[in-house]
């Protein structure tokens, strides 16, 4: 049995030209057994029909706010309530802007506003409309708002220009919404699945670094972001190994784990598994730093308890540098990094990429409540002569969207490397 058997989607399509692609979706989440409506602007018909989509769904379309005969019934509020996930494809630059004012002038924008059914988005725009600080705005302000979005992807656009924009193509999406509802996230056989009989070593977590047998340094992170990636990458057909520090969080289901506590051991644990690895991501927060000496005995205060003005200084030393240390031994692993700054992001993550011998690296802003311990991200992935941009969205989506373009450049440069 489909994760989306039973289910019921309902496809929004707001007015691009990237509405034809919306039809294939249709069809792949009945494929998968999902019972589909949709929902149109009306800009959307004009660039396909409503009988078209009626059609492939057996269902009538719906697209007027002020239809007398579905109105009778509260037609808005009975799609709202109808839905276990609402997919809008493509959504433009002017419904995102729309959805982030609370507008509700059309059908579409009525039942995004009267439902608490989860909203997904798939942004399809001209490069620049999707550069622009006014809609990077209202994509940050739906995220934050609850809303899940997907891509845009980079390539050749409809108006002859090539950049960030196009829609993910319509299988992409279905296997999205499918991740939504089932844990194996591309469910397809274990052949197809584009890193079966490969090995992604990924290393998550915080470490701890002792300074008595009580006391230690560490960091905030929570793991969460590593162990998405984990469990997406498991669900693409590798054998995955995850190197974690100390977390709570259970281990993706598939994935094998090592626990370690200090950076040290993450060193020695990640060299002896990296042999057997095709893929290397690093998103662990290691310890830069670690006391050059560990009391044997918890470190006390003064006798008599008193030590307001007592300082106490620690000498620490440099750990080793784990990313480092694996992409030049192993050259042939395809490495990534990550990159948590709290300033000049883009250009501390290039110095990185270039440093540290990786074919990619992910950046991301922390501080002021960003990046750590939360369940959201917003991540920019770079590679030698490219960058994609994802906005902030949920961690396992956002581990989806990574780990979908690692396997494509590490794919391509196996080509490039057999050829």
């Amino acid at each position: 049995m489909s994760a989306l058997t039973n289910k019921r989607i309902l496809i929004g399509i707001s007015g691009g030209i990237a509405a034809y692609k919306t039809a294939e979706l249709a069809r792949a989440l009945i494929k998968h057994g999902a019972e589909v409506r949709v929902c149109m602007t009306k800009a959307a018909t004009e660039f396909i029909t409503p009988l078209t989509l009626q059609a492939l769904t057996g269902n009538p379309v719906s697209s007027e706010l002020l239809d007398p005969a579905a109105e009778a019934a509260m037609g808005h509020i009975e799609l709202a309530r109808w839905a276990d996930l609402i997919m809008i494809a493509p959504a433009t630059a002017d419904l995102i802007a729309r959805l982030a004012n609370g507008h509700a002038d059309d059908l579409l924008s009525t039942i995004c506003l009267a439902t608490e059914t989860p909203i997904h988005l798939a942004p399809a725009m001209n490069r620049l409309m999707w550069s622009n600080a006014a809609t990077q705005d209202n994509c940050k302000t739906l995220s934050q708002r609850g809303y899940t979005l997907h891509g845009p992807a980079e390539g050749e656009q409809a108006c002859g220009e090539i950049g960030a924009g196009r829609m993910l193509e319509a299988q992409d999406l279905a296997d999205l919404v499918i991740s939504v509802f089932d844990k194996s996230i591309f469910n397809q056989s274990i052949a197809k699945l584009p890193l079966s009989g490969k090995t992604v070593l990924i290393t998550a977590g915080p470490t701890r670094e002792a300074i008595d047998p009580v006391r230690y340094i560490t960091n905030r992170s929570s793991g969460k972001m590593g162990y998405a990636i984990a469990a997406a990458a498991q669900a693409l057909g590798a054998t995955v190994q995850l190197v974690s520090g100390p977390v709570s969080l259970e281990a993706p289901d598939g994935v094998e784990r090592s626990f370690i506590e200090s950076a040290a051991q993450m060193h020695d644990k990640t060299m002896a598994l990296a042999n057997d690895a095709d893929i290397f991501i690093a998103t662990a927060a290691v310890a830069d730093y670690s006391p050059a000496q560990v009391a044997e005995q918890k470190i006390k205060k003064d006798s008599k308890g008193q030590n307001s003005n007592q300082e106490l200084s620690l000498k620490l030393q440099t750990n080793k540098d784990i990313l480092s240390d694996v992409s030049h031994a192993f050259p042939r692993l395809f490495s990534v990094g990550f990159a948590a700054e709290t300033e000049n992001l883009i250009e501390n993550a290039l110095g990185k990429l270039k440093r540290k011998n990786l074919n990619m690296i992910v950046a991301n802003q922390v501080g002021e409540n960003k990046g750590f311990d939360r369940d959201t991200n917003q991540i920019e992935i770079l590679w030698q002569d490219g960058q994609l941009s994802l906005p902030e969205q949920d961690k396992k989506t956002l581990a989806i969207e990574l780990m979908t373009t690692i396997t494509e450049h590490f794919i391509a440069s196996s080509t490039l490397t057999s050829k």
